[in-house]
């Protein structure tokens, strides 16, 4: 469940997926209930029947494997979250394909209440007028809840099953979708930030993509890559470099490992150790990892960023035992020391992720990043708040960082050789 921050690349992606209506978005990205109709009447008459501009039956597939990753037990029950008049005929979709694997769809709800007639009356009624707390004891007895296009935290009832996916309640999950366009890649050697340019979903491209990565992959194969890599990262230490000169050394540790390896089953959730474990994302392939803050040591390098609203060229940041020590640049140091004194406790090393979803890796010729860097090979080196990852940053800010040039090795293996998955 990312969370980006008040960061400014964080802020940017928000700002984009509000703008992006025809999106399927992240849990952090926002996409309040203004998007939505302003009565019931109108909600019920775009889930209903309102022109999608997708063929009928166009999600049946994706939901269809979503739904079978959550191994359901007989008669468990499944509620939505929607915007309405957002891919209208999803939740009907989503309905089947929990009804087809021996679940109940209780009903979807959106920001300003429930909508449409699928699924059980009472609970629909029940949850009339609730607000995030009130939702949270309807949903006690609901334990698997889909997150579909346009919702957010933000949103009373997906705010409502973050709060129980904390409490670690049992066989509680959920599910969300990055169907977030694409981000333009201006050079290999730049990283990329959620304040990159991105593309409709609509972009046939794209879109084919993400449906192609979600009912295609062998999530066995999947699952297994991740896990060695989490066995050799759990004995060794990670050392990360690019062509640039970031230079980072690292240990895990005993840390939580969130392996996004699209398992969204009750079992999952049960062993999971962070709330995350306990969010599945589709289309799957990150695994995360908040390394041991002492163990964190070397140098981040940027040859052209953004920060707080300014050109940075050739930033280089010292850490020391996961702490940002030193600050320089070519151009604009300024700019980067505003957003990061800013950030004041969250000024530190956040996180480790490495895409391993083959479907989902950068093109070599015209490149660009699909998704938010699941693709094998793309490396995540975030700064800030890593609470949710089991670290002990707090604070709130995070910005999020795409290599796409990195090596990993493990104890001098290779896992990443220049931006591409080699084992």
């Amino acid at each position: 469940m990312t969370r980006p921050s008040p960061g400014v690349w964080g802020r940017t992606a928000r700002r984009w997926c509000r703008r992006a209506s025809t999106l399927l978005v992240i849990g952090a990205a926002s996409a309040t209930a203004a998007c939505g109709p302003g009565s019931d009447e109108s909600a019920r008459a775009a889930n209903e029947g309102a022109a999608s501009g997708t063929p009928a039956g166009r999600w049946d597939p994706v939901m269809n494997v979503v739904v079978e990753r959550l191994r359901l037990a007989p008669g468990e029950q499944v509620f939505g979250v929607g915007l309405p008049g957002l891919f209208v005929d999803l939740p009907a979709a989503l309905a089947r394909a929990v009804e087809a694997n021996g679940g109940v769809y209780v009903g979807t709800l959106g920001a300003i209440g429930p909508y449409g007639s699928l699924g059980d009356a009472d609970f629909r009624e029940a949850a009339v007028g609730l607000d995030r707390e009130g939702l949270r004891e309807l949903l006690r007895d609901v334990p698997v809840g889909v997150m579909l296009p346009g919702t957010s935290l933000a949103d009373a009832p997906y705010g409502a099953m973050a709060d129980l996916l904390g409490e670690g309640l049992g066989e509680h999950r959920a599910i969300h979708f990055h169907w977030g366009g694409r981000y333009d890649v201006e050079s290999r050697s730049i990283p990329v930030g959620a304040e990159a340019a991105a593309q409709p979903s609509d972009d046939p491209t794209a879109d084919s993509l993400y449906r192609t990565a979600i009912t295609t992959i062998d999530y066995d194969a999947l699952a297994a890559a991740q896990a060695a890599f989490e066995e050799a990262a759990r004995a060794g230490e990670i050392h990360v470099t690019t062509p640039a000169g970031t230079d980072l050394r690292f240990r895990i540790g005993d840390r939580p490992v969130n392996r996004q390896d699209g398992d969204a089953s009750a079992e999952r959730a049960r062993r999971g150790r962070i709330i995350i474990d306990r969010e599945i994302e589709f289309p799957s392939g990150a695994l995360r990892v908040a390394p041991v803050e002492t163990t964190v040591s070397g140098l981040m390098v940027f040859p052209k960023s953004r920060w707080n609203g300014g050109e940075v060229e050739n930033l280089t940041l010292t850490i020391e035992e996961g702490r940002i020590v030193g600050i320089e640049a070519s151009s604009g140091v300024e700019a980067a020391r505003a957003e990061l004194d800013a950030a004041g406790e969250s000024a530190a090393f956040r996180e480790l992720a490495v895409g391993f979803n083959p479907l989902l890796a950068v093109p070599e010729e015209d490149p660009w990043l699909p998704y938010f860097g699941y693709g094998a090979g793309v490396v995540r080196l975030s700064l800030g708040d890593n609470s949710e990852l089991g670290g002990t940053v707090g604070g709130g800010y995070v910005r999020w960082i795409f290599v796409l040039d990195a090596t990993v090795t493990i104890d001098g293996a290779t896992w990443v050789s220049d931006g591409r998955l080699t084992r």
